[in-house]
């Protein structure tokens, strides 16, 4: 029962805030749902111990109860990765498949290196002493493209076609790979007894990783193949729905990727199973039913993540760390796309070419927009030292990525991509 509560408040909200932000705002959806979250949370903070103090305890104790990261991680994510990967292409992938694997790979680990070392030797000069595994903690929970604003912000952002599939395609495979990487980081730092040998290091990044590719494989093509023999839109969803849960179940029990395996399996589903196992009323219902799956979580999300702006008493205390913070990643993220790809002229006698512009870097750049994600990744690290330092940090980079960023991607795409 506490459950439904709890939901129930967050969809009223948020169907609340949504109205609010169409009539008055005229914001991107989900952005204009988590900046009215936000003033809430303010006009809270300043007004509710005065005039609502009853209320206002009520709904610090229901935002506290709200596990994020459980939700968020267990939950939410799998139903979003599979529902953003169920409407991509395959083919638009497949054309730039080399570039996507580097830059949701090598692009991730690059970034969190240049970002941990920038925030260890900064720290210091702005008053905080952070040992250096903390600062990498840091750099692979915040390195991450966030897949689901990604998707939310760019289907509103018109922005062209061949630009997106780039961003979310990165998107989409690097969030698995940094979920992967974020999880060996943290059990280093937090866990003596770990063997940090390059074998044990190796073993669990394969295990995790390519162990989530192989069940999204298994499961995308074994649901296309069963939905074949019945091409029936209520059986389909219901099978879809199976997938995303049961799948989650197996992946916990195997202790492999989950997001991996669903954008794996939903890009089969969303392209093998769409060509050979459905009919046009199938695929419409079908298409129909994760877009609103889609769009329902996604408004939780955000209203949650301008919510959680309750939950940081101190948050004024690191604005400057915050501020210094949002620079290092951006340029971490610039180094991390800008330096791959000046090594794809070095493969060109392989025949492997990127067909990055000067223009699509500058939007990969500008579009790699974190959030939920990273909120989640800092909020399942155990109590310690440096936990609230992190997590005030990483709100202050999500807040200015989704927002700035988020607002203004899809303005700089139409502009510079003017110009080529």
């Amino acid at each position: 029962m506490e459950l439904y509560y709890t939901f129930s408040i967050l969809i009223v909200l948020a169907s609340f805030f949504a109205y609010l932000n169409l009539r008055f705002l005229k914001l991107p959806g989900t952005i204009g749902i988590m900046i009215i979250a936000m003033l809430v949370s303010v006009g809270i903070r300043l007004l509710g111990d005065s005039y609502f103090p009853d209320t206002t305890k009520h709904f610090f104790e229901l935002i506290k109860e709200f596990d994020f990261n459980e939700i968020l991680m267990g939950a939410m994510l799998n139903f979003l990765l599979f529902a953003g990967a169920l409407h991509v292409n395959m083919s638009d992938l497949k054309e730039q498949k080399v570039p996507i694997m580097i830059y949701s790979t090598v692009s991730v680990v690059l970034s969190a290196l240049i970002i941990s070392v920038l925030l260890y030797y900064i720290a210091p000069v702005l008053g905080i002493k952070i040992p250096y595994i903390f600062c990498l903690v840091f750099g692979t929970l915040i390195s991450p493209t966030d897949p689901i604003v990604v998707l939310g912000v760019l289907k509103q952002a018109k922005v062209p076609k061949r630009i997106e599939t780039k961003i979310v395609g990165e998107s989409l495979f690097n969030d698995g790979v940094a979920v992967v990487m974020f999880a060996v980081v943290l059990k280093m730092a937090t866990d003596p007894t770990f063997d940090m040998t390059f074998g044990s290091i190796a073993w669990l990044f394969a295990k995790e990783g390519i162990g989530g590719l192989l069940l999204g494989a298994v499961l995308g093509y074994t649901a296309s193949r069963v939905m074949k023999k019945i091409d029936d839109y209520k059986v389909s969803v219901l099978i879809t729905l199976s997938i995303v849960m049961g799948g989650f179940l197996i992946a916990q029990s195997l202790h492999v990727s989950s997001p991996l395996a669903m954008v794996v399996a939903g890009l089969i589903i969303g392209n093998y199973g769409k060509k050979v196992a459905m009919s046009e009323v199938t695929k419409d219902y079908l298409g129909k039913f994760w877009e609103l799956i889609d769009e329902i979580l996604n408004a939780i999300l955000f209203l949650f993540i301008g919510f959680e702006l309750l939950l940081l008493p101190d948050l004024n205390k690191q604005l400057l760390t915050g501020f210094v913070a949002i620079f290092i990643v951006l340029f971490a993220r610039i180094a991390s796309i800008v330096l791959p790809w000046q090594f794809f002229d070095i493969f060109k006698i392989f025949g492997i070419r990127s067909a990055y512009s000067k223009g699509s870097l500058m939007v990969l750049v500008w579009g790699g927009i974190r959030g939920g994600v990273s909120i989640a990744l800092v909020l399942s690290m155990p109590e310690g030292e440096y936990k609230n330092l992190l997590l005030e940090v990483t709100y202050i980079v999500v807040l200015f990525s989704i927002v700035v960023q988020g607002l203004s991607v899809g303005k700089l795409a139409n502009r510079v991509l003017e110009k080529e």
